[in-house]
């Protein structure tokens, strides 16, 4: 199966995104060929090469027409109501835009201007009556889908009220659609994205000053592990987020892949000892790679770490579960105890590689309340799993497949959020959906 693996060591953002797939081999003029189909104008493109921290990467750059452009070294911005200052999204911590009804951006380095807005409704009509390809259009249908629906529920307000800024639309437009139209030219069949890199600090808005990741940003990411380290500002963008949320099949370690293509898209900001930029590789997962053995790259062997705690706050244990994740834990899970004084608590069982045996031991003491912990080594039997898409009536759906050892299908299912998507987007009953993706993947 033809793989993107993203290694968002440095976050992502739409601008990133689109210029890793140009550094893998997605034609420019093909790109811009493809985007004029929208109908959408005031903007030209650039692509150019710049240095981050040693790595030649592809800067991808979006200018909008009368607009004095700059390349913004701060978060992103966020779309508001009637008067505004306002970023790109595609400038990565880059300077970015955040698809928000009423926050305000990083006011310092903008131009006030006034612009009409472009509603949600009006964005999917854009893409809808293009003469891009049914796959393009249904995929940035339902990440802009997932952009309201995270806006909606952080303003307070109904998804049809949501706006975009006139100026940040064209970028998420652009964005967004060049995003779904270099997957489709590079023949990709599903993604994998290693935990995201969100980084540090914290941004000022209208509303104050907010904690990095921003508050949209955080609501795009929910299921999706992150992690957050020394560097100051934010990696992540709304887009970027959407993009990873919606189309990613899994998250975690470069799996067993034969890896055809390599690229960098750089983000805006340089950092010191610190490459800003987001790598990206395509290749053959293993089973489908010429000669690879059919397995899934998960262990078959597994450490098993427990621990009995009965005085921690349960607002600890959903941080400890989201950290653990984002550091390399294969799952976490809590199940509820009788210790003795006849205290209820909590067990917790965490899996991991015998490698990080050690820091997730660490991360345990430093967390919670434990004084001990136990571990072991266990065997398990795993069946290779892989993802398929398919073409239904409500769109592309992705399929969860698993096979034996024999590479004898056992097993199949279509990914619920996938489902509940189209099933918003086509307003019918997501079981629907279900139905029409496991027909589709049968006749397939």
């Amino acid at each position: 199966m033809r793989t993107l693996y993203l290694d968002c060591f440095a976050g992502i953002s739409g601008d990133m995104f689109i210029g890793a797939l140009l550094d893998c081999g997605l034609d420019f003029d093909f790109l811009k060929a493809e985007l004029a189909k929208l109908g959408v104008e005031g903007y030209e493109l650039s692509l150019t090469r710049v240095d981050r921290s040693g790595i030649n990467s592809a800067k991808f750059d979006v200018h909008l027409h009368g607009e004095v452009h700059h390349h913004h070294d701060h978060s992103h911005n966020h779309h508001h109501h009637d008067h505004h200052d306002h970023s790109h999204d595609h400038h990565h911590d880059h300077s970015h835009q955040h698809h928000h009804h009423d926050a305000n951006p990083q006011s310092e380095t903008h131009n006030s201007h006034s612009h009409d807005h472009r509603s949600l409704s009006t964005i999917k009509h854009i893409i809808s009556s293009s003469a891009l390809s049914a796959e393009v259009k249904e995929r940035a249908l339902t990440i802009f889908q997932r952009i309201g629906e995270a806006e909606s529920k952080i303003h307070g307000i109904p998804i049809e009220t949501v706006h975009f800024h006139e100026v940040g639309a064209v970028d998420s437009i652009v964005d967004i659609v060049g995003a779904c139209i270099g997957l489709e030219a590079l023949k990709i069949e599903q993604i994998i994205c290693a935990p995201l890199h969100v980084g540090s600090g914290t941004f000022k808005c209208a509303h104050g000053t907010y904690p990095v990741p921003g508050p949209a940003t955080t609501e795009l990411l929910k299921g999706v592990p992150i992690y957050s380290k020394d560097i100051e500002g934010e990696l992540v963008t709304p887009t970027g987020a959407a993009i990873v949320a919606t189309l990613a099949a899994s998250y975690g370690n470069l799996p067993a892949m034969k890896i055809e293509r390599i690229g960098y898209g750089a983000g805006t900001r340089s950092y010191e000892k610190f490459p800003n930029t987001l790598r990206a590789m395509i290749g053959e997962m293993a089973g489908n790679a010429g000669g690879l053995p059919a397995t899934d790259s998960t262990p078959t062997t597994v450490t098993v770490i427990e621990a009995n705690i009965d005085d921690l706050s349960p607002q600890v244990f959903g941080h400890l579960m989201e950290k653990a994740l984002a550091e390399g834990a294969l799952d976490v899970f809590y199940t509820p105890v009788q210790m003795k004084k006849n205290r209820p608590g909590v067990l917790v069982t965490l899996l991991c590689r015998p490698e990080d045996r050690q820091l997730m031991t660490e991360l345990l003491f430093s967390e919670t309340t434990t004084l001990g912990i136990r571990y072991r080594d266990e065997q398990r039997e795993i069946l290779a799993r892989e993802f398929v898409t398919v073409e239904t009536e409500f769109g592309a759906i992705k399929m969860k497949i698993a096979r034996a050892s024999d590479g004898r299908l056992v097993n199949y299912s279509a990914e619920f959020d996938d489902c509940r998507l189209a099933a918003e987007l086509h307003q019918v009953p997501i079981r629907e959906v279900q139905l029409a993706a496991m027909r589709a993947f049968a006749a397939k």
